[in-house]
């Protein structure tokens, strides 16, 4: 009894007070812990919801995160100085990016203690700290920097702890204090790295709904180019192709007898509307072929002042119709341009066509100028004029402008798309200046010269050295093999019409067996039959003993770049596009039989 006795006296001397001391030093210390990292946590969010809300991208940057990081701990730290130090990209170092204001004369100093055994860290913005003292500081007891982390784990920076305040540092709580502290750069250090790849993943978000946006407006933009062309398209097809039926039908009715003149003035609109369709169709193919490096340009030695006469010739006509005088005003000093004479002819074309059509009073002219290096060839018009907001659009695939007199769209809106696309495949622009209700100026110009390896002589033969050379003569006999009956009805009636014998054949087989007992000067030959295998036919007639030195003209809707060389690596001596220009084929069939024509 005496013993419990003596053990309730001293076990009575215990102060409780002491004890509810330490308890509440300890609850205050861990409520100063979780508010300074609540209010850590609240400014970061602040800074992410910032992001979330705003419409632009990088309105909140990673910088504003570490900036709100070290300003935070130096108000819950009591003015300590805290810092970030980020890696340096492709360097084992890091720089001080960031930095608490100045502490407070009472703080003392940290890390230049610790690091005293191995060299003076005296923290300062742009200073640059190698890694490996920073790992020699993370792995302190307690450490006084930590890791921030990004993407995958890998270390972007570090948090870094410069200085501790006087006050935290009686010997009665320096424990409790120095591991609270650590426990809040510790924490603090994550919820940084936590808000960097939160922010990280709202921006790419963000970029990806922008990307997106704009993509979506793109796609927008292009369909109602593309319904809009093919509108017009539709329109500017089915014109010619109304007037190609509806003539051709009324020369077919019974009964109808027209006359002569009136017969003549029919088929005359039917080949217009004809050539005008295969102009729109040549438009849609050759920007096709441009955009796809498939457009092949010849250069010759071109007659300018010819040239120009035969352009103005072909729209006298139309230019009659409205009223409107015509001008050439050529500059004496160009007589010959090295270029494409077919493109060229198009490119001037397409703008005196337009110039045309925006003229409704006045005149249209061609002018032709030369400053040494450049050909300048200026299509103008006292026309509507353009405003500056429909020329900064003119060159874009499928714009187009109002006709002044009708309101109405008129054409593909590609002419001047293929126009400048053809002048830059010769090394040269096309410019515009033009004013509303006063005119146009637009001005192609061409180098006046041209490299020497990229001319093909006018009369360079499309021959092939396996090609056969030598033909027979004045034979007017001409196998025709095409399996498209009108072509072919077409064909065979104007080369009879010019005094051959034509042999028409439906297919392969038909002209092995009409070879038998045939002996054509030439082969017009589809390359499409439906019993053979694209050129091999033309391949297996130049391995045949008997018929291998017999002239082939390939015709066919083959029209990208490298089908007629393809062509003429196969065997082929002459190469000719659908739609069939009668006169040419004429010409090349007359050049292989030797036989004169009547065109």
């Amino acid at each position: 009894m005496q013993q419990y006795s003596s053990l309730s006296e001293q076990n009575s001397q215990i102060d409780p007070r002491s004890t509810l001391l330490v308890t509440n030093q300890q609850i205050r210390a861990e409520l100063w812990l979780e508010r300074s990292l609540n209010q850590l946590q609240n400014r970061l969010n602040d800074c992410l919801h910032s992001a979330l809300a705003t419409n632009q991208l990088a309105a909140v940057s990673e910088a504003d995160i570490f900036q709100t990081v070290v300003n935070e701990l130096h108000n819950a730290l009591n003015t300590t100085k805290v810092a970030i130090a980020l890696i340096q990209p492709k360097q084992k170092t890091c720089k001080v990016s960031f930095v608490s204001p100045s502490p407070s004369r009472h703080s003392q100093p940290l890390l230049s203690d610790v690091m005293a055994r191995t060299k003076k860290l005296h923290l300062r913005l742009k200073k640059v700290i190698n890694i490996e003292d920073l790992q020699y500081l993370a792995n302190l007891q307690p450490p006084v920097a930590w890791q921030l982390s990004g993407n995958s784990g890998a270390v972007i920076g570090w948090l870094l702890l410069a200085t501790v305040p006087l006050s935290l540092t009686d010997e009665s709580s320096e424990d409790t204090w120095a591991t609270l502290t650590s426990q809040l750069m510790s924490r603090a250090a994550q919820s940084c790295s936590t808000a960097i790849l939160q922010l990280r993943n709202i921006q790419s978000l963000q970029q990806r709904c922008y990307t997106l946006e704009g993509c979506n407006q793109e796609l927008e933009r292009i369909n109602h180019l593309k319904n809009q062309f093919l509108a017009n398209t539709s329109h500017e097809i089915r014109t010619p192709l109304s007037s190609i039926i509806g003539f051709t039908h009324l020369l077919l009715a019974r009964g109808y007898v027209p006359t002569q003149e009136r017969y003549q003035e029919y088929l005359n609109i039917i080949q217009s509307s004809g050539k005008h369709l295969l102009a729109l169709i040549n438009d849609i193919l050759d920007l096709s072929k441009i955009e796809a490096n498939q457009l092949e340009v010849h250069f010759e030695t071109v007659n300018v002042p010819t040239l120009c006469q035969n352009v103005l010739a072909l729209i006298k006509e139309k230019a009659a119709n409205k009223g409107l005088k015509l001008y050439l005003d050529l500059d004496p000093r160009v007589t010959t341009l090295v270029a494409d004479p077919l493109r060229l002819k198009q490119m001037l074309l397409n703008l005196l066509f337009n110039a045309l059509k925006f003229t409704n009073q006045g005149s249209v002219g061609l002018q032709v100028t030369t400053n040494g290096l450049f050909v300048h060839f200026t299509v103008w018009d006292t026309g509507t004029g353009i405003s500056q907001e429909h020329q900064a659009e003119l060159f874009k695939p499928y714009f187009q402008i109002a006709q002044p007199a009708t309101g109405h769209y008129e054409g593909t809106g590609l002419g001047l798309t293929v126009t400048q696309k053809l002048a830059e495949l010769h090394g040269g622009q096309v410019e515009v200046e033009s004013e509303v209700e006063k005119g146009s100026y637009f001005t192609i110009k061409l180098p006046s010269k041209q490299e020497e390896q990229s001319l093909i002589p006018p009369s360079s033969p499309l021959s092939s050295s396996s090609v056969p050379t030598n033909f027979p003569t004045s034979n007017s006999n001409i196998l025709l093999v095409e399996d498209d009956p009108p072509n072919a009805q077409m064909i065979q009636t104007y080369l009879e019409k010019l005094g051959y014998h034509v042999t028409w054949v439906k297919n392969a087989a038909d002209m092995w067996q009409a070879l038998k007992h045939l002996h054509p000067a030439v082969i017009v030959m589809d390359i499409y039959l439906p019993d053979s295998n694209d050129l091999q036919l033309v391949q297996q007639l130049r391995k045949h003993q008997h018929y291998h030195m017999i002239p082939v003209v390939a015709q066919t809707a083959m029209a990208m770049k490298g089908d007629r060389e393809t062509c003429i690596a196969a065997g082929v001596n002459d190469y000719i596009s659908k739609p069939i220009d009668l006169p040419l084929l004429a010409s090349i069939v007359s050049k292989y039989s030797k036989v004169g024509h009547r065109a």
